[in-house]
């Protein structure tokens, strides 16, 4: 996406009065007279910077509708450059150097080392980041779990009750309380 930057430099669109345009600005950016006398210095003023085209566009015309002529400048891009470190050794023959010096094979990954590009850069050049790699497509890369083995609980104290014993339960009150209803009469 372009950036682009609004300037002025004091210049009046054609057939355009000081005084007016000065008023104008006032209005436009609600400023008081010693800035907007600023503006009008001889310098170029670089109003706002890092818009859009339809914004910079908007910033544009509401300058000459005020009277000043203002200059719509695109901003270059700053492209970075970056060098990229050199691939790391191939784990074929870091895995044959190991097995020769140490007797035995060692599963830590390589050290990469990257030159610093800048300065700010520099404070991160002696960080020890290993070169992971990346893994094929469907490998599960969390660790297995053993399968959760159910708890020992001693139940030799407990025992079962034959079928149909009382285990000590609220015996149910089995007579039922019939009310008297003899004095009730269904009407006609």
């Amino acid at each position: 996406m372009s950036l682009y930057e609004i300037a002025f430099s004091g210049q009046l669109l054609p057939g355009a009065k000081l005084e007016q345009v000065e008023a104008n600005l006032t209005k436009l950016f609600q400023a008081d007279a010693q800035r907007i006398a600023l503006l009008f210095s001889g310098r170029r003023i670089v109003i706002k910077q890092n818009l859009d085209f339809a914004a910079a566009e908007k910033y544009r015309q509401a300058m000459e509708r005020a009277g000043a002529q203002v200059e719509l400048k695109p901003l270059p891009v700053d492209v970075e450059e970056i060098e990229l470190a050199p691939p790391p050794a191939s784990t074929a023959t870091s895995t044959a150097s190991t097995e020769s010096s140490a007797g035995k094979t060692s599963d830590a990954p390589a050290i990469l080392k990257v030159t610093p590009r800048d300065e700010y850069m520099a404070a991160f050049a002696d960080v020890e980041a290993p070169d992971f790699g990346i893994a094929p497509i469907g490998v599960d890369l969390q660790d297995a779990r053993p399968e959760p083995e159910a708890p020992r609980v001693d139940l030799s104290q407990f025992s079962l009750a034959p079928v149909g014993s009382d285990m000590g339960e609220k015996p149910r009150d089995t007579t039922a309380v019939v009310p008297d209803i003899s004095h009730l009469k269904l009407q006609d």
